[in-house]
């Protein structure tokens, strides 16, 4: 399927709006491909940002002036110091750390968002400027609303470029997720759960479910209110996208249910690895037989704490491989002659190099993605956000293990690692994974622009979108059906239960005072009839008594009831 001729779209104006970082690692590669297809793409960035440059051939760009930083990548290396100083002291206290640090990152990114958003509104020039350049699309990374919020006010069909919302993982925000069997975001758990796992992942969904109401909702409720109708609420604006490119392929995601407006297009960033610069060419060809290993912990972590750095390159330097390893800052004491120290590295093209033997990382989304795609087993030491999750999945599928990077030990990192060189189950278990990850009919980046370029031929997308979001909760989960159903037998049952107690009711009443009835008919009864309350006798057997005995019954009649007497003698 040739989607660039097949299906060919007029060229339109895009506005994106990303999130700094790594998530802009794999934005920019969907921007490079929908410019190459001709359309204008414009990019909004921070003055202040990391990675978004100001200036390239693929993209224009507007820049946003916040007048203060509310943080720099040196906020998220003293998070991660806390976290494992924290793990250090058992797993409770190791998980209340990991949780304060997580709604610290969370309250200042979401704050800075929330402080640039502002501004954009309230720059009349600016919002002139947006709306007078007529863009068509509105493609945004949906894990800061910032895009989401802008797209409404301008009135933009949006796209996601998704993996996290402010709940957490995308999934929960759009599409049925039963705790039963799916993992909660940061529950390090896999989709085969006991009883206690089932607990530990409700516990874990009241958390994020506590972090998105209590946390981030309010951030943008005053903007909301300043600048939408009343009763505007930022979940209905995030389940209004109209498609959802998802940064998730099965291969590495547990089964789950989705909806149609999902598209997957995890490892969309991934290619073929190109050649090597000639130094570092050089330097993967003296590894010999043995191989290289590589190791990176992203765009963020430059460095681990210095004792596990130390434990590492001590362990490095007992290997009889190479390495390479992306690492700023001191140089560690320990390192050994077979170690390479990089600023940066290319890391697709190393991972796709094919003296390249395993990949220590500590698990984002993109490392773990261009390991699949090369198939080169992971040894994980998960520091922050989803990294444990990611890893997990590979884990599970026998294609990593898991350290915990608090507790390292040169030799425990040592074993490991060579568990993973040594042991070839790790790496047949990823060259399967490789294999099922691209046996697919079309390049998981051109499924993500056929999608954009759907979204604009048919304005939109709306008859793929469930009416699920416009229901109230209790309707979405039918508990108003289940009240109805109850209510009939109920209501029944009710009914008879009442209407058996009022005829007990009344037939006791009549037998309380039957008595009483009695004795009135008789006082109404003429004198001659009333006989001191005598029972009459039965004529015939009267004339068969004797004498004596009518006598004898008449004395015993009279004594019976001494106020009769009267009657009697009259």
């Amino acid at each position: 399927l040739d989607c660039s001729s097949k299906w060919r779209t007029i060229a339109v104006r895009i506005l994106v709006f990303p999130i700094d970082g790594s998530h802009w690692v794999n934005m920019e590669v969907l921007v490079k491909e929908l410019h190459g297809r001709s359309h204008q793409m414009t990019v909004i960035r921070q003055a202040d940002s990391w990675f978004v440059r100001e200036h390239s051939p693929h993209y224009t760009s507007v820049t946003v002036k916040l007048g203060v930083t509310s943080f720099d990548l040196s906020f998220f290396e003293q998070a991660v110091r806390n976290v494992l100083e924290g793990r250090r002291k058992g797993l409770v206290v190791g998980s209340l750390v990991q949780i304060k640090e997580l709604v610290s990152i969370l309250r200042a990114a979401h704050s800075a968002t929330r402080t640039m958003l502002s501004i954009m509104l309230e720059d009349w020039a600016l919002m002139t400027q947006l709306k007078d350049s007529s863009f068509d699309l509105m493609l945004t990374d949906p894990a800061m609303p910032a895009g989401i919020i802008l797209a409404h006010y301008l009135n933009l069909t949006m796209v996601y470029n998704v993996r996290w919302m402010s709940f957490g993982e995308g999934h929960f925000s759009i599409a049925p997720s039963p705790i039963s069997y799916v993992p909660v975001p940061g529950s390090g758990l896999t989709d085969n759960m006991g009883l206690l796992q089932r607990t530990q992942n409700l516990i874990h969904y009241i958390i994020n479910l506590l972090q998105e109401r209590l946390l981030v909702l309010p951030i943008y409720s005053d903007i909301l209110d300043q600048h939408f109708p009343p009763g505007t609420d930022l979940l209905s604006l995030q389940q209004s996208a109209d498609m959802w490119l998802m940064r998730v392929d099965f291969v590495f995601e547990f089964p789950r249910p989705t909806m149609p407006n999902v598209v997957y297009i995890g490892g969309f960033q991934c290619r073929p690895a190109k050649p090597l610069p000639g130094e570092l060419e050089a330097f993967m060809q003296s590894s010999g037989e043995q191989g290289v290993v590589v190791m990176s912990l992203g765009t963020l972590i430059s460095a681990l704490p210095k004792e596990v750095t130390e434990a590492v390159a001590a362990a490095f330097a007992q290997l009889p491989q190479k390495v390479v390893w992306r690492l700023m800052g001191k140089r560690p004491s320990s390192l050994g002659n077979n170690t390479l120290l990089l600023d940066w590295l290319p890391q697709n093209d190393l991972l796709g190099h094919p003296k390249t033997r395993a990949f220590v990382a500590h698990g984002g989304t993109n490392g773990v993605y261009e390991a699949i795609y090369h198939g080169v087993p992971v040894l994980g030491l998960p520091l922050l956000f989803d990294q444990q999750d990611n890893l997990v999945r590979l884990q599970a599928r026998g294609a990593a293990q898991v350290l915990d990077a608090a507790t390292l030990t040169e030799w425990e990192f040592l074993e490991a690692l060579q568990g993973i060189l040594n042991n070839p189950s790790y790496q047949r278990s990823m060259k399967r994974l490789s294999s099922l990850h691209r046996d697919q009919p079309l390049h998981p980046l051109d499924r993500a622009a056929f999608w954009v370029e759907y979204v604009i031929r048919n304005k939109g997308a709306s008859h793929l979108r469930t009416e699920a979001y416009s229901m109230p909760w209790y309707s979405y989960y039918s508990l108003d059906v289940v009240a109805l159903l109850l209510t009939i037998p109920l209501g029944s049952v009710g009914a008879l239960l009442s209407f058996v107690r009022v005829l007990l009711k009344r037939r006791s009443k009549k037998t309380m005072h039957h008595p009483e009835n009695t004795k009135i008919e008789n006082s109404d009864k003429p004198e001659s009839k009333r006989v001191g309350n005598i029972p009459q006798l039965d004529k015939k057997k009267t004339e068969k008594m004797s004498h004596a005995d009518k006598k004898k019954t008449e004395k015993t009649q009279t004594v019976s009831k001494p106020g009769d007497l009267l009657v009697q003698t009259e």
